[in-house]
């Protein structure tokens, strides 16, 4: 219920993101931003918040939850606390998403963070703010992954075989596969991005010999 919670507070504010931004577009010039850089904090806080904290949480978090111990006929996860950290991580990283809008110039780096923008082009901590909550959300969604492989493969009920699960259970099973697989490479991506803006490194930048996006 918690995550259901998060992910719809978080669909009604990535929804009148949403709406701000259509309105500026329905006619030439600026109407309510009062400058370009308004209307990309906004273009990326309402992609971070549709994406990493509506989707996700209502998705896994919530009908997961709620729906994987029904259908395996087992009284609840396997791990509760651990249920329980990844949800009070999921929440600390929105506090900070949302926190970073309000610091320095916000971010305005739409949601795929590409340098140069994210680094040359927003000098501000706000950025880091945006890359530490990535980095928490991203660890509570492995927490959360662990979880459910754990309680699929071992707390489900015997009457209840791997050929016969719902379609429902695969999807999660799957899902927390693909996470499992992604997001450390996501936790090793952020660091290098941090360290390029505050550290002078150039894991990001072809003319020092990095990688360009």
């Amino acid at each position: 219920m918690m995550y259901m919670l998060v992910g719809f507070w978080s669909g009604m504010v990535g929804s009148s993101l949403s709406f701000l931004m259509r309105l500026e577009l329905g006619k030439p010039g600026l109407l309510w931003a009062e400058s370009g850089q308004i209307y990309n904090v906004v273009l990326t806080m309402h992609a971070m918040m549709m994406i990493f904290f509506m989707v996700m949480p209502i998705l896994m978090g919530g009908f997961g939850n709620f729906m994987v111990p029904l259908m395996l006929k087992c009284v609840d996860m396997s791990f509760p606390r651990l249920n329980s950290l990844s949800f009070w991580l999921l929440f600390s990283s929105l506090f900070l998403m949302v926190l970073s809008g309000f610091i320095d110039v916000g971010a305005g780096t739409s949601w795929t963070l590409y340098p140069t923008l994210s680094t040359l082009g927003h000098a501000g901590s706000s950025v880091d703010f945006v890359i530490f909550s990535l980095h928490i959300a991203g660890v509570s969604s492995i927490v959360g992954s662990i979880n459910f492989m754990v309680t699929i493969f071992n707390a489900r009920s015997v009457v209840v075989s791997l050929e016969f699960m719902p379609l429902f259970v695969w999807t999660v099973l799957v899902t927390s596969f693909l996470l499992l697989a992604s997001l450390p490479v996501l936790a090793g991506a952020l660091p290098m991005l941090i360290f390029d803006r505050n550290f002078n490194t150039i894991f990001f930048n072809p003319s020092g010999g990095g990688g360009g996006s």
